[in-house]
């Protein structure tokens, strides 16, 4: 659980959009309800002239825009993170309802009164518990008022309001209950990584065996030890004023998680063995340094060197002390060979013989890269419990209750995926009201949707539709679960909510574009952060029911508004390949002519993450370089910006295109986008480029390696070279670990088909990116070099880590990139 207010719910995600800046379909139209309108390009100015100089500059020029944004306990206003003017600090914000035009800045005296996004309510909300830095304050709701429980250096984490009405907590490995009436705190179990102790250890070898037997003294301090040992265990047992007797999980252990039942009666831990993040050699050089010297900087360790890890799953009775491995044998698939086919064929590949045998996976904890509550799930009288798991090869996911009595899980849903189990929208838990019905998210239709089932029975789908769902949260009643969902469009995402009961939806907002939202306390008004493809995001608050969202924040400045800057399109554009389209964003010049003799230059650029949605029509998490594309359509270049197979949004096979071969299906689609700009912009196709950074630095290798002559010009930004190099979480889920599936790595990473390279290539790498290593670049300089290429240029950014941070570097690097473009495109 995150509970400091610096890390507050992100809930501005760069990505929203509205109406008035995109174009959905073919003769498609979407009315838009009366809301406060920006005026985005009102004080445009004929003589405003955009530079590279002011787009890479520090982005405080743009907006100082509202982030974390929450609601206030009482719903009566909001507080929101916004940056320092002339500082990278941020301050927080409290703005009231009642009078919007008059936020102030919460003094660093009073923060921990507004501390309360990620507190945790009492079963009938009258009491709200949270933390900040790390200690644990209580508010009473009815009158405001305000308790610290702890002020220490402690760090207390995992709050929860037990059903006899105490405030427990985590505390390093150890849990405790507070009495908010008396004080009393009270040890509920101790967890400790190694085995039990005991009074004598037995003899090693024979001196030590003939030294017990020999020596009487040695004798009597042992049976002194013994009884003493055996006085304190009995005094544990006996006397209630003691702290109960730890849990010894074992030697060689490590905590992965750890969860109190509601009852404060059980604990559900998972242990592994222990693993770092790193190895010894996983280090990076990083040349400019305080004291002038070379420092090796910690990093990652690569995919290649990974190995599979298990969680052990443990149930703890903290009333008998009796504690309980759970095995996974009874879930469907536990111990199936998933990976058979792909192990056949490299074996084939290799001359080898590959013989499929069942045995057990290696089977963790579910990690979701947006969850803050974790993998285990208890209903509210603790009586009940889920855990959702994967199996490490990523190929299943599993949502298990666990049967206490008969101390063992029961398999309530098994989603499998031949590519790989996504690592969003895994989102789940018990609905508020009921003791044996969850609801979660799952892919199986082929998109992101919701589901209800009670323990043991089947489930209901409560959305469907090609569409998915994000950020689900249940109601306080459990009547409805709140979502955002890109229903009316792909790159549109609403705010609903749809019935638990009977799957009735709803859709609440209408403004267009991405919306993000936090639902008030008494959910009777939507928290809103949204924003258009040429404003930044905003706050507004909307009543549920109504049709009109008010505009809460204006932090756009009159610099930003006085540019002229080009709206994109966004254009379903046709796959060669499959039926769905590859969405667009297009970039036309201010005078463009669609039937001009000579005609124009383009450039398409190709986002990162590997996972991202950027053709909507919000303000995009690529803020420079959107702003970059209004410069190029002034230098009169059409700019194009694709969600290739692999992007975020469009559902499961959309994501899983790419699986075991990533780089064939995205340059498959750049190709089509190249196609579709001859054919319908205008464009020269003989004078087409590309860039892109991480991911899309990777694919600008593949596609100049791959497919000389599609762009003229390329520069890949921070790009990856060699996935085997990457990170696990990410490339194992795509590509399997590469001593399984060499075939795979070998398909997808440029390195292997350099010698490909005729057109012209910028490299720009960060050297202290720990991310994306300097060394996939340095790799690729060199077989560069062996094949005798001439048409590339490389150029490093010393201080710079894989998302810079220097506008100098911004602007170098933009530069370089404009450059190349002008020179081969022109």
């Amino acid at each position: 659980m995150k509970t400091k207010l610096a890390v507050a719910i992100a809930a501005a995600l760069l990505t929203a959009s509205c109406a008035s800046t995109q174009s959905y379909a073919q003769n498609e139209t979407t009315e838009r309800p009366a809301i406060v309108q920006t005026a985005a390009n009102s004080q445009a100015t004929a003589d405003s002239v955009l530079t590279l100089n002011q787009i890479m500059a520090d982005q405080e020029w743009v907006a100082r825009s509202p982030s974390n944004a929450y609601w206030m306990a009482d719903g009566s206003g909001v507080i929101y993170q916004q940056e320092r003017e002339n500082s990278e600090l941020n301050d927080w914000y409290h703005l009231a309802l009642e009078n919007p035009s008059e936020a102030h800045t919460i003094p660093l005296d009073r923060l921990h009164r507004y501390a309360h996004n990620d507190g945790v309510y009492n079963v009938d909300r009258s009491l709200l518990a949270y933390t900040f830095e790390g200690n644990i304050f209580v508010r009473e709701m009815a009158t405001g008022q305000i308790l610290q429980l702890t002020r220490d250096e402690a760090r207390q984490s995992q709050l929860l309001f037990l059903t006899d009405g105490r405030v427990s907590y985590r505390q390093g490995n150890d849990f405790f209950a507070v009495d908010t009436a008396s004080g009393l705190t009270e040890q509920l179990a101790s967890l400790e990584t190694r085995d039990a102790p005991k009074p004598n250890e037995e003899p090693k070898d024979f001196i030590a065996r003939e030294q017990l037997e020999l020596i009487e003294f040695i004798q009597k301090e042992r049976k002194i030890r013994a009884d003493r040992f055996d006085q304190q265990q009995k005094l544990r047992a006996a006397n209630e004023s003691l702290a109960p007797q730890p849990f010894y999980l074992g030697n060689n252990k490590q905590i992965v998680a750890a969860s109190l039942s509601p009852a404060g009666d059980k604990l559900i831990v998972a242990v592994s063995a222990p693993n770092s993040w790193r190895d010894d050699g996983d280090i990076m050089p990083n040349y400019i340094g305080e004291d002038g010297r070379v420092k090796a900087e910690n990093v990652r360790r690569r995919v290649a060197d990974a190995k599979p890890v298990e969680h052990q799953l443990m149930m703890l009775d903290l009333e008998s002390g009796e504690q309980t491995t759970l095995t996974y044998n009874t879930l469907p698939g536990w111990d199936e060979d998933v990976l058979a086919d792909v192990k056949r064929e490299n074996h084939e590949a290799q001359g080898k013989t590959y013989t499929s045998e069942k045995k057990p996976r290696a089977i963790t904890l579910m990690q979701d890269w947006g969850w803050q509550s974790g993998a285990v799930r208890w209903n509210s009288e603790g009586t009940e419990a889920v855990v959702m798991l994967e199996a490490w090869d990523n190929k299943d996911r599993w949502i298990a209750s666990l049967d206490f009595a008969g101390k063992q899980l029961v398999n309530q849903h098994r989603l499998h995926d031949d590519a790989w189990i996504n690592y969003t929208h895994n989102e789940f838990g018990f609905v508020t009201g009921t003791q044996d019905t969850i609801w979660y998210q799952s892919e199986e239709d082929g998109y992101a949707h919701l589901y209800a089932k009670t323990l043991g029975g089947e489930a209901r789908q409560l959305t469907s539709g090609q569409y998915v769902t994000e950020d689900p949260q249940l109601s306080a009643n459990g009547q409805h679960i709140y979502f955002s969902a890109n229903e009316p469009h792909p790159g549109n995402y609403e705010i609903f909510r749809v019935a638990v009961a009977d799957g009735e939806l709803e859709q609440l907002t209408n403004l267009g574009g991405i919306n993000n939202y936090e639902l008030s306390p008494m959910e009777d008004q939507l928290l809103i952060t949204h924003s258009n493809a040429l404003n930044p995001p905003e706050l507004y608050v909307q009543a549920i029911g109504s049709d009109t969202a008010e505009r809460l924040t204006y932090t756009a400045t009159d610099t930003y508004l006085s540019f002229p800057w080009a709206p994109p399109e966004i254009v379903p554009i046709a796959s060669s390949h499959v039926d769905h389209p590859i969405y667009t964003r297009v970039y036309y010049p201010d005078d463009y002519d669609a039937n001009r003799a000579e005609k124009y230059p383009a450039v398409v650029f190709i986002h990162g993450a590997g996972y991202l949605q950027n053709a909507h029509s919000g303000w995009s998490n690529y803020q420079r370089e959107f702003m970059f594309h209004t410069f190029l359509t002034q230098q009169g270049y059409v700019v194009l910006d694709l969600d290739y197979r692999g992007s975020k949004g469009y559902g499961r096979d959309w994501r899983t295109a790419i699986y075991r071969q990533m780089g064939t299906p995205e340059v498959e689609d750049l190709i089509d986008v190249v196609n579709w700009a001859g054919v319908n912009a205008n464009v020269d196709t003989d004078r087409v480029g590309t860039y892109g950074g991480s991911y899309g630095g990777f694919l600008t290798f593949m596609a100049l390696f791959k497919e000389p002559g599609l762009f003229k010009a390329g520069a890949a930004l921070r790009p990856v070279s060699d996935w085997a190099h990457y990170n696990t979480g990410y490339t194992s889920n795509i590509l399997n670990l590469p001593d399984d599936d060499p075939i795979a790595y070998r398909r997808s990473s440029p390195l292997y088909f350099t010698e490909g390279l005729e057109d012209a290539l910028l490299i720009n790498s960060p050297m202290v990116d720990d991310n994306v290593f300097f060394q996939d670049s340095v790799r690729v300089v060199q077989r560069l070099i062996e094949h005798e290429k001439e048409d590339f240029e490389t150029a490093i950014y010393p201080v710079e880590p894989h998302g810079f941070r220097q506008p100098s570097s911004w602007l170098d690097e933009y530069r370089r990139i404009y450059k190349l473009f002008e020179e081969n495109l022109k």
